[in-house]
């Protein structure tokens, strides 16, 4: 019975391992990741990644992508699950929280500005008073 516990916490931690250890963007890949402009609701970056440049997994909450050049890119979740892309210029595309490893499968550059959407909502605009 311990050895079977035992067993299973071994699988559990493995399987969780590429979960937990996913994190910013910036810092676990400054070489493709830089904070271009940040306040309390949302974090912008921009992503460069040469021909067949791969990143690391990391995370990003909620966000907005704006692709800058055409591209071909895979995603590679913690599950070992990959998903391709092909993006154009000038498109861009809503994302919920989600932690992955990109990779360019292009034989040119690729560019991205995330906007990383944060908790706090912002208020809304107050429009006039009420008598």
């Amino acid at each position: 019975m311990k050895a079977r516990f035992g067993f299973f916490v071994v699988v559990l931690c493995f399987c969780l391992v590429p979960i937990l250890s996913a994190q910013d963007a910036v810092k676990v890949d400054p070489k493709h990741y830089t904070v271009v402009s940040e306040n309390d609701q949302v974090r912008i970056l921009r992503a460069h990644y040469g021909p067949h440049e791969k990143s690391v997994m990391h995370s990003h909450p909620a966000s907005v992508a704006v692709f800058l050049t055409d591209g071909k890119s895979q995603f590679t979740y913690p599950d070992g699950k990959k998903e391709q892309f092909d993006l154009k210029a000038g498109t861009t595309q809503y994302s919920p929280a989600s932690t992955h490893l990109p990779e360019n499968l292009g034989d040119t550059a690729f560019d991205v500005i995330v906007i990383e959407l944060k908790a706090k909502a912002a208020k809304p605009a107050k429009v006039g008073k009420k008598k």
